[in-house]
């Protein structure tokens, strides 16, 4: 009961509390309520008065931003009209700085040209027909002219022809150094450049035209000639002044030229790089100039003391002088260097736009001298050659080998330029190849059919100028090998794609040199048949043979021609054997005396030693009478036959007289000392004129004129 009434008393003072809390909660929204109502009045009022005062603002910004912008057109305006009223005023402005020269302030004559270019696009676009757009095009083309003009002066006064002495030394350091990059040609000082090119960059930017790019190749175009005939001129001075002897190469300095001089033969001179130095090339020109002259004006008196005036000698100079090997290969070189320096300088003048035009036009005529030079070379030795003058293709050779090793430089600077510029070094190559290959054809057609007339043949037997004049010519070939084998194998259509192979090229000369060999050897043997005396006929052969293989041992044309044929060496030693052998026959007319029944004296002399006391028949002492006058009359006859032959080769001479002695002395003894005491006559001085000393002394007389 007691625990009922607990729990009654509990929740009644639950439910007070939570009356109380009801109570509390109630008046704390009745609060919140008075509190919202009062804010959603407060941000009412502010809506409005908010409203209120954007629209009172509003109106006032957008007038202001109006103001604004008429504010900014009137300056725009004032802006534009102040500009084109410039341009009213712009031709008195410049006027004055326009009729002067532009040379003492050229920047401030640009701007002012910018200035008439501006007036004048701005009248055309908007007055076309109007005075002042006359006035501003009248005064614009007036400065352009006067900088046309300007830039024309600018390069006459400052172009002024590279020296001599500079140029020669670029070429001596080419030739030591092909590979290394040339010394810089300063042609213009670097302010005259900076003003060129502000001039030629206006110009081609506000000209249709490119004169001033015409002005430009036209007058250093001049410049590069006379650099060139200046460097001409300076070697025929240095030539004509050195006695030939002071300068190797073309105008070198004396050092260089020192060291052409003492490098020995040719063939020493160590090459480097992709090609032979220009040295080399230098000194075969004068090699080619000078085995000219010695072909031309080659006798035998080298060979048999007699001399032999070429005919052909005056033509021969006559063409040779017609042009300067040497001084055309250094031109070549020069004019290679010139046109790499003038193409830097262009660069820095002349827009990009107008630069292998403009090249094209600068070197177009110092090119085309080189060409017609090299053409003019090719029609001089045609012209000996169609007078027989064969040794004339010498010039040829270093001229090709220089323009062959150089032209993929050449190449190079020509790039960009028209088809018929870049092809013209090709084209003379082709021209003088063609020429060198006809003249080695012809050449070896002339040898095989030159006329054999008994008049030309020496009276001596000696070497025939036929012979050394083509071996002379073959051992000047075998200099070019390279270029005669690249001229025979262009040449040979079967050969055409080897050209370039240092080998076949080799191989294509030697077999060459054994082709004119063999017609050499032919056209001896006609020779040698107009001579009436066998055994003249016999010594002719020998001489030539010997002279052939002797000079081909000295020279390296035998070790050339072996790599072609090897058994050349083994036919000229059987052909001198064999001429011996057919000389030695003169010889039958004298042992017709002293031998018996074709017997040695010997045997007989063995056989009958008793002979001294034999009572010898009338018929046996005359018989040994005709013995002794037969030889003695036909020894004599024969020294003074041989006498008048030659051997002009000292080794040959003797070894040909101790093979006489050998040959006639043992069996003279014999004889003489079988009949010696034989009481066959009474006069026996006037048979036994000779003992065997003096037999021996008669055949040291032979080839021997004065004895």
């Amino acid at each position: 009961m007691n625990d009922l009434a607990v729990k009654q008393l509990e929740i009644d003072m639950k439910l007070q509390r939570e009356m109380s809390n009801l109570a509390v909660l109630q008046d704390s929204l009745q609060k919140s309520q008075q509190l919202t109502g009062n804010m959603v009045g407060i941000l009412t009022t502010f809506e409005n008065r908010l409203k209120k005062l954007e629209e009172t603002i509003v109106p006032v910004y957008h007038e202001t931003e109006n103001l604004q912008q008429r504010h900014q057109n009137i300056e725009k305006t004032i802006a534009e009209l102040d500009h084109v009223i410039g341009f009213y005023h712009v031709a008195k402005e410049v006027e004055n700085i326009i009729r002067e020269s532009p040379s003492s302030d050229l920047h401030e004559y640009l701007l002012c040209l910018e200035k008439l270019q501006k007036a004048v696009d701005y009248f055309t676009d908007q007055h076309p027909g109007s005075s002042e757009l006359s006035a501003v095009t009248m005064l614009f083309d007036q400065g352009r002219q006067t900088l046309e003009t300007e830039f024309r002066d600018l390069l006459l006064r400052n172009s002024k022809p590279t020296p001599s002495a500079q140029l020669i030394d670029i070429l001596a350091q080419y030739e030591e150094s092909p590979e290394e990059e040339s010394p810089h040609i300063e042609h213009l000082e670097k302010s005259i450049v900076h003003d060129l090119a502000e001039i030629s960059k206006w110009l081609a930017a506000n000209s249709s035209s490119a004169d001033f790019a015409n002005v430009y190749a036209t007058v250093r175009c001049n410049t590069l000639i006379k650099a060139l005939q200046g460097l001409r001129e300076h070697q025929k001075a240095l030539a004509g002044g050195g006695g030939g002897t002071a300068t190797l190469g073309p105008g070198l300095s004396p050092a260089l030229s020192s060291k052409f001089r003492h490098s020995g033969h040719s063939r020493d001179i160590p090459t480097s790089g992709k090609r032979a130095s220009v040295k080399r090339t230098l000194l075969m020109a004068r090699k080619a100039s000078q085995a000219l002259m010695k072909y031309s004006q080659q006798t035998l008196e080298s060979v048999s003391g007699h001399k032999r005036q070429s005919s052909a000698t005056p033509e021969i100079k006559e063409e040779a002088t017609d042009v300067d090997i040497e001084t055309y290969i250094s031109i070549i070189t020069a004019l290679l260097k010139l046109m790499q320096s003038e193409n830097q300088l262009m660069q820095l003048i002349i827009p990009d736009k107008h630069q292998r035009k403009t090249f094209d036009i600068l070197i177009q005529p110092a090119l085309e001298s080189i060409v017609t030079e090299g053409e003019q070379l090719a029609a001089s030795v045609r012209r000996a050659i169609a007078h027989h003058d064969y040794p004339s293709v010498l010039q040829l050779f270093p001229v090709v080998r220089h323009l062959r090793s150089i032209k993929p430089e050449y190449d190079v600077s020509l790039e960009g330029c028209q088809a018929p510029t870049r092809s013209k070094l090709a084209s003379l190559i082709t021209t003088l190849d063609a020429t060198g290959a006809k003249a080695l054809e012809e050449f070896i057609e002339r040898i095989r059919n030159d006329p054999d007339k008994a008049s030309n043949m020496p009276k001596d037997g000696t070497v025939h100028e036929l012979t050394s004049n083509t071996l002379n010519f073959l051992e000047q070939l075998m200099e070019y090998t390279d270029a005669a084998g690249a001229m025979l194998l262009i040449h040979d259509p079967a050969g055409h794609t080897l050209a370039q192979d240092p080998k076949k090229k080799a191989t294509k000369v030697a077999e060459y040199t054994t082709k004119v060999l063999s017609a050499l050897g032919l056209n001896l043997s006609n020779k040698a048949e107009t001579y009436s005396d066998v055994t003249l006929r016999a010594v002719f052969m020998l001489n030539n043979y010997n002279y052939l293989l002797k000079t081909m041992k000295r020279n390296g044309l035998l070790s050339l021609v072996h790599s072609y044929n090897k058994e050349v060496e083994t036919y000229y030693n059987e052909q001198i054997l064999e001429q011996k052998k057919l000389y030695s026959q003169s010889f039958s007319r004298i042992l017709h005396y002293i031998m018996e029944v074709h017997k040695p004296i010997s045997q007989h002399y063995v056989q009958s030693p008793d002979l001294a006391q034999a009572k010898l028949k009338d018929k046996d002492k005359q018989n040994i009478k005709d013995k002794f006058a037969g030889f003695n009359k036909e020894m004599e006859e024969l020294r003074k036959i041989q006498k008048s032959y030659a051997i002009p080769d000292s080794e040959l001479r003797e070894n040909l007289k101790q093979d006489n002695k050998d040959f006639i002395l043992p069996k003279y003894e014999m004889f003489w000392k079988k009949y010696v005491n034989t009481n066959f006559t009474k006069n026996p001085e006037k048979y036994m004129k000779y003992t065997k000393d003096e037999v021996e002394t008669m055949l040291d007389g032979f080839f021997d004129y004065s004895s």
